[in-house]
């Protein structure tokens, strides 16, 4: 086992810091999932880690819109190093914080962090508000259609004016089709790899719809939350049969073989 105790923080907070795969992690102690997942195994899905590792490339032009704490946002801009960029999102205000603390602790200067919701509308939207000191997933928190909580910017990734877009990552809880029809300049004009999140079954016929109607292959790519080879070393699974659903996305005029994936022609 690695030991990571050499870092702490006040016992009466609601934040720990431990050692990564990364680096220096802050999170939330209550948090059920991506926190949970940092604490005892020093890393958060390194099944998608690894995917990013064969996709992003020095030099690039990455936008990550639902960023959470950074878990990672942090690899991401370790992966296109200093002449790429990283553009990351995250509305929630405690969670954005804690996101800036974990790029400051890893000395990530290729990070523009933004406090913002992602849509396909201007203006503002409401973000539940959820008690810091009480277990939660964090990460799992919608914005669709909320009555209450902190008013946030709302914008359009196509209001930003990219010069360039080579990898998108999108994991925003139910709203991702908003947030493509609100880059729809951005992705026909820079074509990127997109990988978004697809568990919301409501949603999932019209993100694979749009996304093939864009000429994209889509690509099934399901990890598993808890891998045997760990930074931490823990044999331990706290989640048994928990899967991140994602689609991997690729212009289809894009030259690849995907033979380890299952293809999405419909929902």
């Amino acid at each position: 086992m690695i030991d990571r105790s050499k870092l702490s923080l006040p016992e009466d907070g609601f934040n720990e810091i431990a050692m990564c795969r990364t680096g220096p992690m802050l999170f939330n102690r209550h948090d059920r999932f991506i926190g949970a997942s940092l604490r005892k195994y020093g890393e958060f899905s390194l099944g998608e880690v690894e995917l990013f590792r064969q996709i992003v490339k020095p030099g690039m032009a990455i936008v990550e819109v639902g960023a959470n704490i950074g878990a990672h946002t942090v690899g991401l801009s370790r992966l296109t190093g200093d002449t790429g960029i990283v553009l990351a999102f995250e509305p929630q205000r405690l969670i954005f914080q804690t996101l800036c603390a974990n790029l400051a602790l890893n000395s990530c200067q290729n990070v523009d962090a933004r406090q913002s919701a992602i849509g396909e509308s201007t203006g503002a939207i409401l973000v539940p508000k959820l008690d810091p000191k009480r277990p939660a997933n964090f990460g799992g928190v919608s914005l669709v259609d909320s009555k209450d909580g902190e008013a946030v910017l709302l914008n359009r990734l196509d209001d930003f004016g990219l010069g360039a877009c080579h990898f998108l990552k999108i994991d925003i809880e139910g709203m991702e089709v908003a947030a493509l029809r609100g880059a729809a300049d951005l992705i026909a004009r820079e074509r990127p790899v997109i990988y978004v999140e697809d568990n919301k079954e409501p949603n999932s016929s019209g993100l694979v719809s749009l996304l093939r109607s864009w000429e994209y292959r889509l690509f099934e790519h399901r990890p598993y939350l808890f891998v045997e080879q760990n930074f931490a070393n823990d044999p331990e699974n706290v989640f048994p049969n928990v899967v991140s659903t994602n689609l991997l996305c690729l212009p289809s005029e894009r030259i690849g073989s995907m033979e380890s994936f299952k293809e999405v022609f419909s929902d």
